[in-house]
């Protein structure tokens, strides 16, 4: 079976890489010449964690990178996973999706059959679009020569490789029998995980799963569509309603953490994605929950959920701002050190990332801010060209002088820090720490004046809950 994946970025690389891996004569093709030419030399296109050493193994051999779509002619599968943006009214914008389908049709095989497959997240009836764009430029026609299926990819950024290795499901959205024929071959060495586990073992992971063998689960494609939107709309709400847990526990002096913790031991809600933060962002929750929103307004069935989720989390980049403003007593004439730019550790990716909001929201109000991350700086600064920030390449150097250091990503790294030496370099022993993450007691003794979100006094809670575990 050959296998083709349209795009180099996350889906499109992370994908075909592991299907090499299983042993399927992959391609991925793309039309920059700079990711191609990465993976033909064994790199990763993108920095994404056990990546870069799985092409490096199987460049040449298994997986070959083009910017022609020629190998389109042998596939079995063909994997569209390019980029879907957003319009300036929230809807998805398909011009890639199109165009990629237009390239298929005129390298597809006129005396075979193949599965087209939509990765990307694509609004529901994309498939039925594509399909008619493929017999519309092939002269082929859909459910004979070729049939177009959903089958969204569910990878988180910085744990993709795992992921993609170790679903929890694979959903798979077609009712033609052919097409679901083949990809349940092509997904049979992922379902017994015998060996996929054996691959990241080698590349370094130790794998900890918490159920058994990912479920197969084959529907309708429409419903197939819909179950990305929905999945990361629900997360996002989740998250939403967490940070206004959090707002309220400071209001009212109770401690989110221990909230959270006792929230999750109930199995109905789980204790995932109940982790405070700064809000969410990134290159998935902001788009998708956007785009889900704007396909219930034009079928006349508004999310108001999504909908206040959405305005939630607006409001939470903005309480940030605010509680560094009370602390501080104003931010004109301050300069703020910010640890990371990404919207989560072990990714490069800052696109539509809560720290653009904060930053933008402390400069228009006078700060002076300084920016560090171990990998985001350069995309960071591609997506915010007109950003007034002074760029750092020690983590160290965000304290010198500084009124206050706002911890917005949760890099290891950032534990890491000599703080006593942090602390010296500053104006004020002031951190704010939007993750939770930084040992408060040592913070404490160290001098600083160390303030989490939703956790009220810091110090007397750690060592209550340190206590509290020796016991």
């Amino acid at each position: 079976m050959r296998v083709v994946c349209i795009g180099a970025g996350y889906v499109g690389s992370v994908t075909g890489a592991a299907f090499a891996a299983l042993g399927y004569q992959t391609t991925v093709i793309d039309i920059d010449q700079s990711k191609v030419q990465a993976i033909n030399e064994g790199k990763s296109p993108i920095f994404e964690p056990g990546l870069d050493t799985l092409i490096k193994t199987y460049a040449g051999t298994t997986l070959n990178a083009s910017v022609e779509y020629d190998a389109v002619s042998e596939a079995d599968v063909v994997f569209i996973g390019v980029g879907t943006p957003s319009r300036p009214d929230g809807s998805a914008d398909l011009k890639y999706i199109e165009g990629a389908a237009i390239n298929i049709a005129k390298t597809i095989k006129p005396d075979g059959y193949t599965v087209i497959v939509n990765k990307s997240t694509v609004p529901v009836g994309t498939a039925e679009h594509v399909s008619a764009i493929v017999e519309e430029h092939s002269g082929l026609k859909s459910n004979v020569h070729f049939s177009v299926i959903s089958n969204p990819e569910f990878l988180r950024e910085g744990y993709a490789v795992e992921d993609v290795f170790l679903p929890d499901r694979i959903v798979i959205g077609t009712l033609n029998e052919r097409a679901r024929t083949i990809m349940r071959e092509l997904y049979s060495k992922l379902i017994d995980l015998e060996q996929p586990y054996e691959i990241i073992r080698q590349l370094g992971f130790n794998p900890q799963r918490e159920s058994g063998l990912p479920v197969y689960f084959e529907t309708d494609t429409r419903s197939a569509e819909m179950i990305k939107y929905a999945s990361n709309a629900f997360l996002a709400v989740k998250i939403s309603y967490i940070n206004e847990v959090a707002r309220l526990c400071e209001a009212m002096q109770a401690n989110v953490l221990e909230v959270s913790k006792g929230m999750g031991l109930d199995s109905r809600i789980g204790n995932k994605f109940l982790q405070v933060s700064s809000g969410w962002s990134g290159s998935c929750f902001p788009k998708d929950t956007a785009e889900f929103l704007a396909a219930s307004r034009k079928h006349g069935r508004e999310l108001n959920v999504v909908k206040a989720a959405m305005e939630s989390n607006l409001e939470m980049h903005a309480y940030i701002v605010e509680k560094v403003k009370q602390k501080l007593g104003t931010l004109y004439g301050k300069t703020i050190g910010v640890l990371g730019l990404t919207f989560k550790p072990n990714t490069d990716d800052t696109r539509h990332t809560q720290a653009s909001f904060i930053i933008r929201g402390m400069i228009n109000q006078g700060a002076s801010v300084k920016v560090h991350d171990p990998q985001g700086m350069e995309m960071f600064h591609v997506f915010n060209p007109n950003l007034a920030v002074t760029y750092c390449h020690a983590a160290e150097e965000v304290a010198e002088k500084s009124d206050a250091i706002v911890l917005l990503t949760h890099w290891e790294d950032y534990a890491l820090l000599e703080w006593s030496d942090m602390g010296n370099r500053m104006n004020h022993k002031y951190v704010l720490d939007t993750r939770n993450f930084l040992p408060a007691v040592m913070m404490n003794q160290l001098g600083y004046h160390y303030e989490g979100i939703g956790i009220g006094n810091s110090q007397e809670y750690h060592q209550f809950r340190a206590l509290s575990e020796v016991i």
